[in-house]
């Protein structure tokens, strides 16, 4: 995410740091959940909201302890404010973890790339490759083909019939399709990734599960990117390689694309299901984007990203040093990780009634659904470009839409760093 990118990788770290751990110690890792009840607390929700407990965190403790295995030391942000502070500062965090990882355990160096774990001057050298391609002008030219993708993918949910899954007929394939293009993988690529899913992100099962996710993905771009080594396509990737050619690692390259991949389809089509949900609760919220002015979609899909945020904590950081941070003591090399939904829920920013969604809102400050800082989403205006095109065309194709299930009875995602929902079975 971009999506709006996770995003969510946190599972990533945590994960394999534990597994190599615990498997040095003989323990059957298929037993162990990576996660203490009190560390899942930014990752649950009830419904779409989080849970009250993140709320009570926010206002009591300003760096709340969590109690991870074994001897890692991280800290929780849920305030707005202290959350853009540790964001911003780069001087003070590093956002590197490869150098946690050897040749002897189930992770290497080589499986840790992407802008979200790297540091200046590699992560600004990065960065300045891929941030072009989503300039607002750049992206411009995607719009006629994302509108074709979305009308073509509204004929199918039609075709599906009344009670058809939103989520697999529209939500999924809209921003899957248009990353799959703008990356340049081929159809082959398309099938392999689309099996994996959100399997990545989902904590529920512990370490295990989403390494198999993770690592296929992985595996699938390194091949991608070593095919067109030996002939570029028009996409991404290939446009990398004529451009900076052995100047950039194949691990880099597939750590970009993996982040752009990874982000830019899963927290979009979060937001499209969950958007819908939300939107569908209120005929005049549904009504303001069938028939809204640009602005006024502009708006409400911007109070949707902040009311939903569906990446819940950013990429963690380390410590630098030891300092003192918002009146604890911290030692260098621990963990400050910070809840964007907890943050984008904090008065101080959004405003009256934060756990409201109101399309007319005025908050006080952005919201910090794309992150923030240096490492905030790249992606972050392609995925409101897709949000603005899909949700007035669904609304206005299908006027009298409704979800045809309660809310308690759709299967929330219950433990993942990228929240959403398997299913949204509609009518119309």
């Amino acid at each position: 995410m971009t999506v709006l990118q996770l995003r969510s990788r946190v599972s990533v770290w945590a994960g394999k740091l534990v597994v190599r751990r615990i498997q040095k110690k003989g323990i059957d890792l298929s037993r162990i959940s990576i996660l203490a009840e009190m560390t899942k607390v930014p990752l649950q929700r009830i419904g779409t909201d989080p849970v009250p407990r993140l709320a009570e965190i926010r206002a009591t403790e300003p760096m709340h302890k969590l109690e991870l295995p074994f001897d890692f030391t991280a800290y929780l942000v849920t305030g707005y404010e202290e959350s853009r502070r540790v964001l911003t500062d780069r001087d003070s965090y590093s956002n590197d973890i490869r150098h946690m990882f050897s040749g002897d355990g189930p992770a290497t160096a080589d499986d840790i790339g992407g802008l979200g774990f790297t540091d200046a001057p590699l992560h600004t050298r990065l960065r300045k490759i891929v941030t072009p391609e989503f300039t607002m002008r750049r992206l411009a030219r995607l719009e006629p083909m994302i509108e074709g993708i979305a009308d073509l993918q509204l004929d199918v949910l039609e075709q599906a019939g009344s009670g058809a899954d939103l989520a697999k007929h529209l939500a999924f394939p809209v921003p899957f399709q248009t990353i799959c293009a703008l990356l340049g993988l081929d159809y082959d690529d398309r099938d392999a990734f689309g099996k994996l899913g959100s399997a990545r992100f989902d904590a529920t099962n512990g370490a295990a599960a989403a390494f198999g996710a993770v690592s296929a993905q992985r595996e699938f771009l390194f091949d991608a990117v070593a095919r067109q080594r030996l002939e570029p396509g028009t996409g991404l990737i290939g446009q990398i390689i004529r451009d900076e050619g052995a100047a950039i690692s194949d691990t880099d390259l597939a750590g970009l694309a993996d982040g752009v991949f990874t982000g830019g389809y899963e927290t979009t089509a979060g937001m499209i299901s969950l958007g819908t949900l939300v939107l569908l609760r209120n005929p005049e919220h549904a009504e303001l984007v069938r028939n809204g002015s640009r602005e006024e979609v502009g708006r409400v899909i911007d109070e949707l990203l902040r009311y939903l945020t569906v990446v819940q904590v950013a990429f963690p950081r380390f410590a630098k040093r030891d300092m003192l941070l918002f009146g604890t003591k911290i030692k260098a090399g621990d963990v400050i990780l910070c809840s964007l939904s907890g943050a984008n829920r904090d008065p101080g920013s959004a405003g009256e009634n934060p756990e409201d969604f109101d399309p007319y809102r005025l908050p006080k400050s952005a919201h910090l659904a794309f992150g923030h800082g240096v490492h905030r989403c790249v992606g972050a205006e392609l995925a409101r470009m897709e949000l603005r095109i899909v949700m007035p065309k669904l609304l206005k194709r299908f006027p009298d839409l409704a979800v045809a299930k309660p809310q308690e009875e759709l299967n929330f995602r219950p433990l993942s760093f990228v929240f959403g929902v398997d299913e949204l079975p509609v009518t119309f």
